[in-house]
């Protein structure tokens, strides 16, 4: 089938990007290229609700699915890259020659992370990675001095070892399957009987590097070397872009490979189902001890992005537990990604605004905030609220969802090493309330930020408490979206 009005929000999305190179060439008014953009952002995000309902759809010959799970991630990462150019405004100053760049760059990896989380296909897989893999490290570099430009150079370099990893993976299964459609990837296993299987150590070396592959877009323990130097180098937008799309996508994607293609027979999504758990319960605990005595903010909300990374392989470790009619872990997982989006977007976009006023991202530097921008701390205390996992917040919620569905299938082990880990970052999180509350300031002036900027803020601590008191409606469209792998 080539029904390219499927495509609609792609190809608007991709169209947007070109013309807003284009724009930047006359336009001495650079904020009109933020405002194309997020009028291209609405467009697309209109024509991916007009399809919710329309049931599953293939194109190109089973290699992209249009299926209710790619929507909810397509208007996941809509939502993701308005809120981040939204908190672009006064931060591109830094590199005024080059904004159109930027807002291309953004808008382009983000069409390929809708394309991560619709493809069905080996192939496709790989070059809709590339597409976003490739726009995140020019992105990365852009402030273009020297802690930016190594965090590029670390995330270019292991970025493309990871790559090889994930090819050599891909490359395998297909050598002894034959196929590289999901679907017919599982035919060709499940056809295979146990001893034929386990006879084939290339086929199950190719799964473990295409988790290794993988592990790194969602920055799992032990893929996750590149995420301290990375965050903190990196433009902070783009630090907030990368700890939540890019994982977004990346679970996405895992969702779909594991499920769709290695989810039977029983026994093996079993065995990669405790794979998942034990990446998760290592990686929770490396993240949050490490963050323990970190002083730079963007560092500490790194490795707390690797612990975030060991909560959400929790849910997907009960996916491999839980039966193919069971939707509890595919559900929790989901909401998760979407409460986890909207938390961490929040904390960022206000460190954004404070640091951008103190020129310093050190955690002591943020002393008295609370007097001095009362909003801007409060802000931020409810998003680390919200990592931690406390009520009212919507990471109350996505742990609550996904720590029962982990129990419900018998992962009691792992949800007690979770609520330790939780327990154990509180102590960071609030270290940073109380610096911000506590402290006296060191200074008496206020921390002005733009109009857009305070937009994005509202938008997404409305988010985070909309989800954590009412959480009905999301996990309601995270539910329908858990029950597609129709391809």
């Amino acid at each position: 089938m080539l029904n390219f009005e499927l495509l609609a929000p792609e190809l608007t999305l991709a169209a947007t990007a070109i013309v807003v190179i284009l724009l930047d060439f006359g336009l001495k008014r650079k904020w009109w290229l933020a405002a194309v953009s997020i009028i291209g952002l609405a467009v697309s995000a209109g024509f991916t609700v007009a399809m919710w309902g329309g049931g599953s759809l293939a194109l190109f010959n089973n290699m992209l699915a249009v299926d209710s799970f790619a929507l909810f991630f397509k208007l996941l990462f809509l939502v993701i890259a308005a809120l981040v150019i939204l908190a672009s405004a006064g931060y591109v100053s830094k590199f005024s020659r080059f904004q159109g760049e930027y807002y291309a760059l953004v808008l382009l990896s983000a069409l390929g992370m809708m394309l991560m989380a619709a493809t069905a296909e080996l192939i496709s897989i790989y070059l809709a990675l590339e597409l976003t893999s490739i726009s995140l490290y020019v992105l990365v570099g852009f402030l273009k001095d020297s802690k930016s430009t190594e965090a590029s150079l670390k995330y270019l370099l292991l970025g493309a070892v990871a790559s090889a990893v994930l090819l050599f993976g891909m490359a395998l299964v297909f050598g002894f399957t034959g196929q590289t459609q999901l679907g017919e990837i599982a035919g060709a296993i499940q056809g295979m009987s146990l001893a034929g299987v386990l006879s084939s150590p290339g086929l199950i070396a190719g799964m473990v590097l295409m988790v290794a592959g993988f592990g790194f877009k969602v920055a799992a323990v032990p893929f996750h070397m590149w995420v301290p130097d990375v965050y903190e180098g990196a433009p902070t937008p783009i630090t907030a872009y990368l700890s939540v799309a890019s994982k977004a996508a990346g679970f996405a994607v895992l969702l779909r490979v594991f499920y769709s293609a290695f989810g039977l027979p029983s026994w093996l999504s079993l065995d990669w189902g405790m794979l998942f758990a034990i990446l998760a319960a290592v990686g929770m605990t490396l993240g949050n001890v490490v963050a323990l005595p970190q002083t730079n903010i963007k560092r500490m909300l790194g490795y707390s992005s690797i612990a975030q990374a060991g909560y959400l392989l929790v849910g997907l470790a009960t996916v491999g537990f839980a039966s193919a009619a069971d939707v509890a872990g595919r559900s929790g997982l989901l909401f998760f990604l979407a409460s986890y989006a909207l938390t961490n977007l929040g904390a960022f976009i206000a460190i954004i605004a404070i640091s951008s006023k103190l020129d310093s991202d050190l955690i002591t530097d943020y002393s008295g905030m609370a007097r001095r921008a009362p909003v801007l701390a409060l802000a931020l205390t409810l998003c680390l609220i919200s990592l931690i996992g406390m009520p009212p917040a919507a990471g109350f919620m996505a742990k609550f969802y996904i720590f029962s569905g982990a129990v419900q299938h018998g992962l009691l082990w792992l949800v007690i090493i979770a609520v330790i880990n939780s327990v154990i970052s509180a102590y960071y999180y609030l270290r940073v309330v109380k610096v911000m509350w506590v402290d006296k300031p060191a200074s008496a002036s206020k921390v002005p930020s733009p109009a857009a900027l305070r937009v994005a803020l509202a938008l997404s601590c409305l988010g985070v408490l909309a989800l954590g008191i009412v959480p009905g409606f999301v996990m309601k469209l995270a539910e329908m979206a858990a029950q597609m792998f129709a391809f």
